[in-house]
């Protein structure tokens, strides 16, 4: 029988933050990908190996984990005084599906640079040297955020010496700005609560903290689920019954929080809200060996993300932690000590991360005005993706 033949799409595998995903220019997609809808999806996946029973993404480019199962999809922007539009689809490892509810934080620092590269940024914005200002509209959840690229002699500089937990190799900083980083129309606690009691049928009643700052989290005490906060990916990912148990609380929260209006919706729903756990600063040993004390950090901080706990912080969750850590009285604030602060360094699985951020009352409810923190970007790889014609 007759085989349609393979098609090839202009992409780039870029890292952006502990994330890599394949980066397209929208005009560069086959026309029936350039709008939302099955055929986008089905390319998208096809691209990185999904749905794959086996867990592994062998036939695609996608790294088996949900950091590294990602896309990214750039066009100059509609909104006024922005760049770029940047759109981000979390794509499922076994499932067949593309979750586009929420950002991709650690890849937002990759979107400049791409931005830049890809020419979807004016050139009298470019400086010859210098820092590029990239106003970034982030598609999927309709906020601002401000990318601060390193530009060498017209280019943009990737190497450098800046050091990032959870990257084995330095490059150049790049400062990213969140700003009004609340997820959504609604209230940045959509409890009206900065701590509830998340009652989760048959594993039991906990304090949590529920906050769309960044993406919507539902962040714990380590405590009172059986845990230090300390954990490394193997105490969580290789307990199947731990896993359930966090996707059961998540669920629920998701209810409480008002993303879904029934418990099955979860399932289709992966990629937001995140779950986390956290616990005052304490001395571990992280993933790479690295000791870390308890005067390194203000707390330390674990969480999941597509179902299994990420090996370092999710960028948009790191958003998260900073916005909670600047309102006193929520988990996160009170296991750094309470009080009233600007930035906090949290522990996690790879090492320790510093985010900013700045929250304020306005007639009685929590505003967050912008978090900042700093991450890293390289391009790996340029050229064509390559998937079979009939994909789509």
């Amino acid at each position: 029988m007759a085989h349609v033949p393979q098609i090839k799409i202009p992409a780039t595998y870029i890292r952006g933050g502990t994330s890599k995903g394949v980066f397209f220019r929208r005009q560069d997609l086959p026309e029936a990908a350039q709008v939302a809808g099955a055929a986008r999806d089905n390319i998208l996946m096809r691209v990185i190996g999904s749905p794959d029973p086996y867990g592994k993404q062998t036939d695609g480019m996608g790294g088996a984990t949900s950091s590294t199962s990602k896309t990214v999809i750039l066009d100059k922007s509609s909104q006024p005084d922005h760049d770029v539009d940047y759109l981000f689809g979390q794509v499922a490892i076994d499932k067949a599906f593309v979750d586009w509810s929420g950002n991709c934080g650690n890849l937002t620092a990759a979107v400049g640079a791409f931005a830049i590269s890809g020419g979807l940024v004016d050139a009298d914005r470019i400086p010859e040297n210098g820092v590029c200002v990239v106003r970034i509209w982030q598609a999927n959840i309709k906020k601002t955020i401000i990318a601060h690229v390193p530009i060498t002699n017209g280019e943009v500089q990737e190497t450098g010496d800046f050091e990032l937990d959870g990257v084995t190799f330095p490059a150049a900083e790049v400062a990213v700005e969140f700003m009004d980083p609340a997820d959504g129309d609604g209230s940045m606690f959509p409890t009206g609560n900065l701590v509830d009691d998340l009652e989760v049928p048959g594993v039991g009643t906990f304090k949590a903290t529920m906050i769309n700052a960044g993406i919507p989290t539902i962040f714990l005490n380590a405590e009172e689920i059986g845990y230090t906060g300390t954990e490394l990916q193997e105490a969580i990912n290789g307990d199947p019954a731990a896993l359930e148990r966090f996707e059961t609380i998540r669920a629920h929260g998701a209810m409480r929080m008002g993303l879904i209006s029934d418990l099955s919706e979860a399932a289709a729903r992966q990629h937001t809200p995140k779950v986390a756990f956290c616990a005052p600063a304490q001395s571990y040993v992280s993933s790479s060996g690295k000791q870390l004390t308890e005067a390194d950090t203000d707390l330390v901080v674990r969480a999941l993300s597509m179902g299994k706990l990420h090996h370092a912080m999710m960028g948009t969750a790191a958003v998260a932690i900073g916005t909670a850590a600047a309102i006193p009285g929520t988990l996160i604030n009170l296991a750094a000590g309470g009080g009233e602060r600007t930035a906090v360094t949290f522990g996690h699985p790879s090492g320790t991360l510093k985010v900013g951020a700045e929250a304020k009352l306005v007639d009685g409810d929590w505003v967050a005005t912008k978090a900042i923190m700093s991450r890293s970007a390289r391009v790996l790889m340029e050229g064509w993706v390559r998937i079979p014609g009939d994909s789509f």
